[in-house]
């Protein structure tokens, strides 16, 4: 190994016209990277990072590191756009095609499965059990998220402003989610612009493990021929991506019309693929609001019983999306077979939500250099990233509410709007499930796998105690 890593750096290891690892081989590594891509974006980005970097040596941690920054300033996935980007460069096109596919393959198969046995057998009593236990084990975790996220984007006083702000916008006053994202990555391109330290970009997800230099590695220090910026292929992979991901939500909106299920799958989560900034966590409360609220797709409970299948299944947490577009299609007079629509709205959300991913990787990759450096572009994406956290406080607000209490109105004065909940209806079993499932997370420090399987468990022991 140490004589390949040796050959590759003196020849630049990727000045050939090809792969530079063997394609079978980086299949097989992606589909292990896949099937255990439990944890959020920080678990699967660490998972990459033991895999290809300090395991396989296919690519050193400059390079990851410069990957990862580039898909940070993306909307969608970071952790999948991450093996789009690192697939491609060892394996071309297709590589991260790939890459990209099996990143997401086990937990689309799972949730569509999960989808189908929620749907007709959620309303048996040990199901519902076990999904009450789920909620306060989601909770739990929703606040950790909260904490996580804070300590990495509230650096200083601007931007606990910024997260301050983007609670109340969004909380108090029902200001869109894409709305809150464009103006935070305003003030913080101007900010960027002007030189305010305050604005300054901050790491990803922190250091991901053992470092290994670039030139140990079979890719080397050299950029691959197929890497290098061409716009005409850029643009050419460009329009085919756009084709794919817009002709499917044009096409239903002429044959179906706009008020049709399959059509408001379509347009809805095609928007949410542009405006998912700052992971999963970040778009939930606006998804969350859209399904219950505007479209009627799911009750409040729904929402977080959808959250904790994500949470249990490997992928990335934005694959929660699939169930609501399953429930949405389920739930409908389609015409179809209620089992048939639901499938089909499952697989049109994913498609949706997932194909912009390679559109963005693929037109920008090549030019990553230039947006890596570029100031004003990270000091817009961290201050995005802060008023993230205030979205994410109000979506641990919007569950706590639907978890604790049996019955929630809405105060509206003053320009206002708030959620409030009735006291009397606060239910003592859900509040001591939140609470141990908190003192899990934060004191216990268990691992989420055990704070899921811990909490429904509970849910199901309580239900047989007659509790």
């Amino acid at each position: 190994m140490a004589d390949q890593l040796q050959t590759s750096a003196a020849t630049g290891g990727t000045s050939r016209i090809g792969d530079v690892v063997p394609l079978g081989e980086a299949i097989r590594a992606w589909g292990r990277i896949a099937a255990m891509s439990f944890g959020g974006p920080a678990g699967q980005i660490a998972l990459m990072h033991q895999v290809l970097v300090e395991e396989k040596r296919w690519i050193g941690d400059t390079r990851f590191l410069h990957a990862l920054n580039f898909c940070m300033l993306l909307p969608g996935p970071e952790a999948q756009q991450l093996a789009i980007y690192i697939g491609w460069l060892l394996n071309r096109t297709l590589g991260g095609i790939i890459a990209g596919v099996l990143f997401v393959l086990p937990g689309a198969l799972s949730i569509l499965a999960l989808s189908m046995i929620y749907a007709v057998y959620g309303e048996l009593a040990p199901i519902e059990a076990l999904f009450f236990g789920l909620k306060a084990a989601v909770l739990a975790i929703v606040l950790q998220a909260v904490v996580r996220i804070g300590r990495r984007a509230l650096r200083n006083g601007t931007m606990m402003a910024i997260a301050a702000a983007s609670l109340v916008a969004i909380y108090g006053f029902d200001v869109p989610f894409p709305v809150i994202v464009a103006a935070a990555g305003l003030i913080g391109y101007v900010g960027g612009r002007m030189g305010v330290g305050s604005f300054s970009a901050g790491g990803g997800h922190g250091q991901v493990g053992q470092h290994v230099e670039d030139a140990d590695t079979v890719l080397g220090l050299d950029v691959p021929a197929h890497a290098k910026a061409d716009r005409g292929w850029s643009l050419r992979i460009a329009a085919t991506f756009l084709v794919l991901w817009l002709v499917p939500p044009a096409a239903l909106l002429a044959l179906l019309g706009a008020d049709n299920v399959f059509t408001e799958i379509a347009t809805f989560f095609s928007m949410l693929a542009v405006v998912t900034f700052g992971g999963a966590y970040a778009v939930l409360a606006w998804v969350a609001q859209a399904a219950v609220q505007t479209f009627g797709w799911l009750a409040p409970g729904e929402m977080l019983d959808g959250l904790g299948l994500a949470e249990t299944t490997p992928g990335p947490l934005i694959m929660v999306t699939q169930f609501v577009g399953f429930l949405a299609a389920f739930r409908e007079a389609t015409g179809l077979p209620p089992l048939l629509a639901g499938t089909l709205g499952a697989l049109l959300t994913t498609w949706v939500t997932f194909t912009p991913c390679f559109l963005w990787i693929f037109l920008g990759a090549p030019y990553v250099e230039r947006l890596r450096g570029n100031r004003a572009l990270s000091a817009a994406l961290a201050t995005i990233t802060a008023a993230v956290v205030g979205v994410i406080l109000n979506l641990s607000i919007w569950f706590s509410l639907h978890v604790l209490f049996g019955e929630v109105t809405t105060f509206r004065g003053f320009g206002l709007s708030l959620d409030l909940p009735v006291p009397d209806t606060l239910d003592p079993v859900a509040a001591l499930l939140t609470v141990a499932a908190i003192v899990a997370v934060f004191v216990l420090r268990l691992g989420m796998g055990w704070v899921l399987a811990g909490a429904a468990l509970a849910g199901v022991l309580l239900w047989s105690a007659g509790l």
